[in-house]
């Protein structure tokens, strides 16, 4: 047997997360909500967990300023020291107030370049993949909410559906 979803539009962010609180209280399991901006509180509504791309960022920053340090230690240090206006390379820390905003740059840009290919991995979100979404109105002007349509009375639930404001119930195949 094929399991079943029911989609339900909405066109109003606020009626959206209305509709999810009273999906809640009334224990009908929420697959998937679409929506095409981000909507403020429904990630802690709907129960998902914190992300961890923030200290990813910050160990990709660690790793680019590990790399700036140790590049520039070698280059204008050890291997190709230089007499710049008279003031000698003789170490690191002398001359740590030039090396600022190359540390600086390399730790911005390790950061961002990793992070965008951390978000691409976790969200399987590659450039030029099609779009798993199940109606594209959903990237411009529509909310939807996915309900699980299996163990549940299909007329109750699109009954609940209709008073909780939504604008067009239908039930599908889910895609797996």
């Amino acid at each position: 047997m094929a399991s079943k979803v029911v989609h339900a539009y909405y066109l109003d962010d606020e009626v959206l997360m209305d509709a999810v609180k009273a999906l809640q209280i009334k224990h009908y399991h929420i697959e998937e909500v679409y929506t095409p901006f981000p909507v403020h509180g429904l990630d802690k509504l709907m129960g998902l967990a914190h992300t961890r791309l923030a200290v990813c960022s910050f160990l990709y920053g660690l790793v680019g300023l590990t790399v700036a340090v140790t590049m520039m230690n070698f280059i204008m240090i050890n291997d190709w020291p230089q007499d710049i206006g008279g003031k000698p390379s003789f170490s690191f820390l002398e001359n740590l107030p030039s090396f600022v905003p190359i540390m600086f740059e390399l730790t911005v840009f390790f950061a961002a370049h990793l992070m965008v290919i951390t978000f691409y991995m976790r969200s399987k979100l590659w450039p030029f993949k099609k779009a798993e979404n199940p109606d594209e109105r959903t990237t411009d002007d529509h909310f939807l909410i996915e309900v699980d349509a299996n163990d549940t009375d299909l007329d109750l639930l699109t009954a609940f559906l209709s008073d909780t404001g939504a604008v067009e119930i239908n039930l599908k195949d889910k895609a797996h």
